[in-house]
Order: C-alpha cells, then sequence, then structure tokens
C-alpha cells in the first residue's frame, strides 16, 4: 500500500477560496493562511441560540491557537503590512499543517514556520510550533493566546491559580458560555519557549486569554514556541473548565513531542484502510486520498454529539446547516466509516440512541407512534431545530427509515449481538412502527401521502420513491432483526411492507405520483437510490428503464449537492463504462475546488452564486461508499460477509480494480479487491 498523496502546497493568502480545514472529530479548526491570526473553532456538543434564526446551532468556541508576535516592540498585529505569507502546507498522512512566513517590520527579518495539528490520541487537545528564526538582533515577544473576540457568547470565568496547589498545573482556564447560554466550553493551555525568557501572564482582556514570553534574540540559533490547549465541551464535562486543566496538565506531562507521534500513529492506523484505485489516473486517487482523509478527520469514536455533515467545519455567514445533525450524516457518512472507522460511526449512531426520546416526543408532536428522528436534529439535544416555520420538516418523513437504515447497516458490518439487542432493535422496531402509523391504507395498498422525497420542492406528493422504498428497506431490517433475535414482529410490518404503494409508470420507477419530467427538480435522480444503496429488486427491466431514464437527465442535475456523487456506480450499473467515468468525473471531480482539496457542497462552475462551502460530507461520503460498496456491488446483510458480493464488478473505463487491504468486518480485518468484469472478493486477513 502506497503513501496518501497530500495536495501541493499553496503559496501566499487566500484568494477567495476556503482557508485550512484542520480537526480530529471533536475539535475542529479553521487555520487562516497566517495563522497567527484567530480563524474559527467547532467543537462537538457545543451548542448556542443561533444569533440570527434564533434556533439551537453548533456555536463558535475561542480560537485556542492564536499568537501576536513583536520583534523590538512592534506587533504583527499591528503591521500586518511586514508580514509576508510564503507557501502553506497539508499533510494528510500526519495530519498535520505548516506554514511558511516573513516579518520584517524594522531592520531584522524573522523567518517563522507554523505547525498545527489536532491529536487524535487526546481528542480535547490541539497543539502548535511555532519557530523563528532572525538574521540579527532583536528584541523578541510571543504571546500564544486563547481569541474570543468576534465569538458570540461571554466568559464566565477566567483562572490563572491552580485551586489547592502551590505551582498552576498550566498558564490558565477560561468558561466560555455560548449565546443563550445553551452550554459553555473550557479552555485551558500550556505554552513554552525553548530559551530563558520573561514571562508574564497579564488579566483576561479586550477579548484576549494569552501569556506573553518576551526575550533578546539573534541570528546563531532557531527559537521555538510551543501551544498545548485543550477544549473541553460541556457535552463531555459538565466542569468543562476544570477538567480542560486536567486535560492540559496530563498533555504537559507527556510533552509535545509525544502528542504528536501519537497523532501520527493514529493516523498511519487508520490510513491502513486506504482505498486503491488501480490503472485510474493519479488526480483520482488523490481525490479518494483527500475524501478519506476530511472524512475521517471530521470523525472520532470520543465524539459526543455526532457531526454534522460539513464534520466541524464552518466559515464566514454562510450557515452550514447550523452543524445540525441530519439525513446526510447517516446516509452518506456512516457507511464509509462503519468499514473503515467503526468506532466513529458507532459514535455517530450512539448520538440518535442518546437521544431516541427526542424522536419519540417529536413522533407525539404529530400524532404518530414509534421514533420519527427531526429533520433538523439539535446538535446537543437532538430536537427539531430547523429554521422557522420549519417548511421542510414537515413532510421530509425519509430521515426516520435512513436512520434505522444506518444501524442496520452497522450491526451487518460488526456483526455485534450486544450493538443488535441494545441499540439497533430499539431503533428498528421504533421506526416500524411509526411506519406503521404514519401510512395510509387504501384500495391501492399502503401509501406515503403528503411526503417529499430527495428533493425538497414547494409541494409536497404522494408516494415519493425514496422516501417509500426507504420505509420498505426498515421494514425488511427490522424484519431480519426481530428473527435474529427472537423478538416477536407484528404482522402489520410484513403486511406495509409488502403492500406499499410504489409511483410506477409502466416499468418506470418515477420520483412520485404523476411525476413529469419537466416539473420543479424533475430531473432529481433519487428514484435510482432503490437500485444503490438501498438494494431493492424491482426487476431487471424497471432498473433497466429507471437508469436510461434519470442517467439521461443527469446533465441537467449534475453539479447539485449529494446524489451526483453516486452517478458514477448508477451509469456502471448501466453497463456504461465511459458514461460512469465522465458521469464521475462531473459530479465528483469538478467539486474540488480552492486549496487542499475540499470537496465543496455544490460545484462551483455550475452554481456561481451559491457560496464555497466545505468539505461536504455528503459529497465525499457518497464518492467513498460508491468506492467500497457501490462499484464493488457489496450488499452488506446478517449474514456471511462473503456473500455480500451481488454481481459481476464495472468499473469507470480506465480503472482496473478497487484494492482495500484494510475494511473491518464483523471486528476483524478483511481485505476487499474489486476488479473490472469480476466478482469482488471480501477475505478476512491473517493477522498472524
Amino acid at each position: 500500500m502506497g503513501k496518501p498523496i497530500s495536495p501541493p502546497p499553496v503559496a501566499g493568502g487566500l484568494r477567495g477560496e476556503l482557508p485550512a480545514y484542520l480537526s480530529n472529530g471533536v475539535v475542529g479548526l479553521r487555520v487562516r493562511a497566517n495563522p497567527l491570526a484567530a480563524g474559527m473553532t467547532l467543537v462537538s456538543g457545543l451548542a448556542g441560540r443561533h444569533p440570527v434564526r434564533d434556533i439551537e446551532a453548533a456555536a463558535l468556541a475561542p480560537y485556542p491557537l492564536a499568537v501576536d508576535v513583536a520583534l523590538d516592540g512592534v506587533w504583527t498585529t499591528d503591521a500586518g503590512d511586514a508580514l509576508t505569507i510564503l507557501d502553506q502546507a497539508y499533510d494528510f498522512e500526519t495530519a498535520e499543517l505548516t506554514t511558511r512566513l516573513v516579518y520584517q517590520p524594522g531592520a531584522v527579518r524573522a523567518e517563522i514556520e507554523v505547525t498545527t495539528f489536532c491529536s487524535r490520541d487526546d481528542p480535547t487537545i490541539v497543539c502548535q510550533e511555532l519557530r523563528l528564526r532572525l538574521d540579527g538582533l532583536a528584541k523578541v515577544a510571543l504571546r500564544p493566546m486563547i481569541d474570543t473576540r468576534g465569538v458570540e457568547g461571554q466568559a464566565l470565568a477566567h483562572e490563572r491559580r491552580t485551586p489547592g496547589e502551590a505551582e498552576p498545573a498550566c498558564d490558565g482556564a477560561l468558561l466560555w458560555e455560548t449565546e443563550g447560554g445553551l452550554s459553555t466550553c473550557g479552555l485551558a493551555l500550556v505554552t513554552s519557549v525553548d530559551a530563558p525568557v520573561e514571562t508574564q501572564h497579564p488579566p483576561f482582556q479586550r477579548g484576549r486569554f494569552h501569556t506573553e514570553h518576551s526575550f533578546e534574540g539573534d541570528q546563531r540559533r532557531d527559537y521555538r514556541l510551543r501551544q498545548i490547549v485543550s477544549v473541553t465541551p460541556s457535552s463531555i464535562h459538565d466542569q468543562p473548565d476544570q477538567h480542560a486543566v486536567r486535560m492540559v496538565a496530563l498533555a504537559r506531562r507527556q510533552g509535545f513531542e509525544a502528542i504528536r507521534e501519537a497523532n501520527r500513529k493514529q493516523w498511519r492506523d487508520l490510513w491502513r484502510g486506504r482505498i486503491e484505485l488501480v490503472g485510474a489516473p493519479r488526480r483520482w486517487q488523490a481525490l479518494a486520498d483527500a475524501s478519506f482523509y476530511y472524512l475521517m478527520a471530521s470523525s472520532h469514536p470520543s465524539s459526543p454529539c455526532s457531526t454534522s455533515i460539513f464534520g466541524l467545519a464552518t466559515w464566514g455567514d454562510y450557515h452550514y446547516y447550523f452543524g445540525h445533525v441530519m439525513w446526510d450524516v447517516e446516509t452518506f457518512a456512516v457507511p464509509p466509516l462503519v468499514f473503515l472507522q467503526p468506532g466513529a460511526a458507532e459514535a455517530l449512531l450512539d448520538f440518535r440512541t442518546c437521544t431516541l426520546k427526542a424522536a419519540r416526543k417529536n413522533a407525539y408532536a404529530r400524532g404518530r407512534r414509534g421514533l420519527q428522528f427531526p429533520w433538523e436534529s439539535g446538535p446537543v439535544t437532538g430536537q427539531e431545530a430547523a429554521p422557522l416555520p420549519g417548511t421542510a420538516s414537515w413532510h421530509e418523513d425519509h430521515i426516520t427509515p435512513d436512520v434505522a437504515r444506518a444501524f442496520a447497516l452497522y450491526a451487518a458490518a460488526a456483526g455485534d449481538e450486544e450493538f443488535m439487542r441494545e441499540q439497533a432493535w430499539p431503533v428498528l422496531s421504533g421506526v416500524a412502527e411509526w411506519i406503521a402509523s404514519r401510512v395510509t391504507p387504501t384500495e391501492r395498498g399502503h401509501e406515503l401521502k403528503r411526503s417529499m422525497g430527495v428533493a425538497e420542492r414547494e409541494t409536497e406528493s404522494d408516494n415519493p420513491a425514496f422516501a417509500v422504498l426507504a420505509c420498505q428497506a426498515a421494514l425488511d431490517d427490522a424484519l431480519d432483526m426481530a428473527e435474529r433475535l427472537g423478538k416477536p414482529a407484528p404482522p402489520k410490518w410484513r403486511t406495509i411492507r409488502d403492500s406499499l404503494v410504489l409511483p410506477m409508470q409502466g416499468d418506470l420507477l418515477a420520483s412520485h405520483d404523476d411525476y413529469r419530467p419537466d416539473e420543479e427538480k424533475g430531473e432529481t435522480p433519487d428514484p435510482l437510490m432503490a437500485f444503490f444503496p438501498l438494494w431493492r429488486d424491482l426487476g431487471v427491466e424497471v432498473e433497466r428503464t429507471t437508469l436510461s431514464h434519470y442517467l439521461g437527465l443527469a446533465d441537467a442535475y449534475v453539479g447539485s449537492p449529494m446524489l451526483s456523487g453516486l452517478y458514477g456506480v448508477w451509469a456502471a450499473w448501466s453497463g456504461d463504462r465511459a458514461l460512469s467515468a465522465r458521469l464521475l468525473e462531473e459530479g465528483y471531480a469538478k467539486f474540488a475546488a480552492g486549496r487542499f482539496d475540499q470537496i465543496l457542497e455544490y460545484r462551483p462552475d455550475r452554481f456561481p452564486e451559491q457560496p464555497q462551502a466545505g468539505p461536504f460530507g455528503a459529497n465525499m461520503g457518497a464518492f467513498l461508499m460508491s468506492l467500497i460498496q457501490g462499484f464493488p456491488a457489496l450488499r452488506p446483510t446478517l449474514g456471511p460477509p462473503e456473500t455480500w458480493p451481488q454481481r459481476p464488478v464495472t468499473l469507470p473505463e480506465g480503472w482496473e480494480a478497487i484494492r482495500i487491504d484494510h475494511l473491518w468486518v464483523r471486528g476483524r480485518r478483511y481485505r476487499l479487491e474489486a476488479r473490472q468484469g469480476r466478482m469482488a472478493t471480501l477475505e478476512p486477513v491473517d493477522e498472524g
């Protein structure tokens, strides 16, 4: 297995593109082209009241790794024109971002190199190292800081002392409360310079909580400032500032280099699951590596409150869907994580388990039984948080079976009986009960009236194909799980599953009843999700006709979020390798833009009016799911893994094989090889 391909270094500052995104799945940072200046910070489980929409939303935390540098009394914050950004490099293999700058406010010139990373081994910890080289004598001052400026909320407390101890355990700690008081987080910092310094700890003022180190510098050596900060949300501890001190004091004892090496080891372990594209152009391998990296970075087994479909990324004034937990997470992010990082997948599902009460109350509010998962779950409460008046939440029913399907997939891949019994069954049975209370019996069968599929249209419709078939698949999963666990399954579940009304127009599976291709968003290909990833067997003619119809409309849709990334599989399943290659290019490769191969929500050339927002997990998840399950035609079930391959492999034109040496299946390592024209092989690996 080769090393992952990192994106090329970027020279100079931002030119309208997104800044670098670093994350470990608990803390996420937007690091500017000038990393000395504060970027943006999101933390899993940190929520506040949105300042405009007044809803529960992911809230910014203070930026933990800002630095102000002075040469002979002139600070970088006061002399921005004297600071030159040379370049920035992102090493995907180690998850480290390195920036080179030059600062010359007077006669002496300083070369500065800044390396930033988020620790996966200690997931509340973020670290930064600044190396400085002078070309002459200068009085140097360094101010590593926690910067709260521009962040909605307030500091409730700050402390330099460690109560009861003669010496402080760290430079200090800050307790931050979000707007509306929905949650808090603690930040505690440790800083050091590898030279004799005079150190001061000024009071918290003007939004800056900092330490100042000053010394006489010269050109004979490099100087090194190291910052270690714990960012601990109240979703992890009720007194997060105190726990942040514990975490950063432990990190201080471990030492910067040990933290760095432990983080690198975690990434070496993750990269064992690298997806190799044999015969594909190098740029496709680079895109696969970037997609793998950003999805892995955005998730962690310690994540207390799931993740948004942008992970822990935000930027500017774009809403980033308020950090809400939506159907995209279970439909697109969980499937690849199940095989590549199952602990993180389980953490995402655990959010749903912990908020089942909110889902049950949501069903009650609509006069239904069982579990109805919110369309936009608040990142802490799990309650419906859709912006008012909540239009999409009225009819977007498919979120509920989508969540059930994710639990069923994890159960199939892990084969964990305890998970099936304690976590999957309550969800699957609760969703089955909701479906039974949601459908309407008519002379046609059981209908899903006044609902909506993937396309958010102005008007709801009857029997949207994707929602109906997602319900059918969820009922299948519930019945299979009941049999596996020896649980009683009400006969109505089977009756409803077998009599759900599909919006058929001859052999065409239409989007919904009375569908017209020229209607609003009529090109949306969500009926194709019946075949993948739902694996519905509707017969050869229906599959052929439906693929032909919606692939014929692809040029009108491609470039839109989420489903564009699945076109490559759908075209391959139609037997057209050239079309698969073209639609994979149009439906995924062209979403990569700006620095460091971030996959955007919208394709910028097709939707120039849309803000550039990324990395967008639904698009990346769709692509990775295509590589792991779609092209290999791998259908995970509760049966033996060697029975999962369903049809001969068809790959995009020019590709020879997809190879993954480390997939997690049934608690052990498996190797997948999907070679063009053959059945994929999924085999356990003897670890020796």
